[in-house]
């Protein structure tokens, strides 16, 4: 709602949310309802965001046969195989955020794959005017993970105060103002991944870690959402490299990357000395962030290209 309807509405689009929350345990009155709103609709375009598989894809074919249909495949990146495998051929256009996965489409005979990535909620303010004192000196907010708290219990470890936020934490959720809040107010924002981790000092301090990493599918880490809001919000970020992030930022020049736990106390001991270097990386990410990095940026680019491609087709 605050971030893909919102954007597209600012875009100028006349949007009718279809929200299926109440219809997820009932397949056949879902897709009732959802054929019965298009056909009331007639949309131009019939945009999903289908992060679980509610639908089933010889409805969302028959429905591509009567409407242009796209869906934001958000985690291509350990999901392909299980679940994009499985329904992209329902849809008209498919939109992926892993550039490796573009090759995927094209090995299972799906050609209309558009590459675009995630983004920061815009929501008109401009944060760089706030007057924030510092509170945390390196904070992260995101939901727990066994890698995660072994992460943050070594950088305490090391001598650095790290306050954690999110499901799973002591602290517990917060709200998007109160995240970005927390952002403005940490000199450092950590970005850690939730993928699996092959360091050896975290399986040996959880051995079941290491067999549950036998068998999931995260493997590798992915740019997500936060790579964008940290910036957007004013904070400045620190996160685990991630391949193609340095197609949205400058690394080193608007956000920092570690590639090991060490890396990461080292760095963090730089930047909370050089407190200059600190703010002079915050406001240029913050700048690209608000002119690039939000979803009407990249709402705006896929309607684009979609609509190249049908003129084309």
């Amino acid at each position: 709602q605050n971030g893909f309807v919102s954007a597209l509405r600012k875009l100028g689009h006349d949007v009718r949310p279809f929200f299926y929350d109440d219809l997820e345990k009932n397949t056949f009155l879902l897709h009732r309802e959802l054929n019965k709103f298009c056909d009331t609709c007639n949309p131009d375009l019939v945009f999903f965001i289908m992060a679980r598989d509610v639908f089933i894809a010889d409805e969302i074919k028959k429905l591509s046969k009567k409407y242009v249909t796209a869906n934001f495949f958000g985690d291509d990146h350990w999901r392909f195989n299980t679940f994009t495998n499985k329904f992209a051929h329902s849809f008209s256009f498919s939109i992926t955020t892993d550039p490796f996965a573009i090759k995927k489409y094209n090995d299972i005979g799906y050609e209309n794959v558009i590459l675009s990535q995630w983004a920061a909620i815009n929501d008109g303010k401009d944060y760089s005017l706030m007057e924030d004192c510092y509170k945390y000196d390196v904070s992260f907010v995101g939901g727990f993970h066994p890698y995660r708290k072994w992460f943050v219990d070594y950088l305490i470890s090391n001598g650095i105060k790290v306050d954690c936020f999110g499901n799973g934490w002591s602290n517990g959720a917060v709200s998007l103002d109160e995240m970005g809040m927390i952002f403005r107010r940490s000199k450092i924002n950590l970005n850690i991944s939730n993928s699996t981790s092959y360091d050896l000092r975290f399986l040996m301090k959880r051995p079941i870690s290491f067999l549950r990493g036998l068998v999931s599918k995260k493997g590798n880490s992915q740019i997500k959402a936060r790579n964008f809001e940290i910036p957007f919000f004013f904070g400045f970020q620190l996160t685990d490299f991630v391949p193609f992030l340095g197609q949205y930022f400058n690394i080193g020049d608007e956000l920092a990357c570690y590639n090991s736990p060490e890396e990461a106390v080292a760095l963090i001991d730089y930047y909370l000395q050089n407190e200059d270097v600190r703010e002079e990386v915050r406001a240029k990410s913050h700048v690209r962030a608000n002119s690039e990095h939000c979803y009407e940026h990249r709402l705006d680019l896929i309607i684009n290209e979609i609509n190249m491609r049908i003129r084309n087709s």
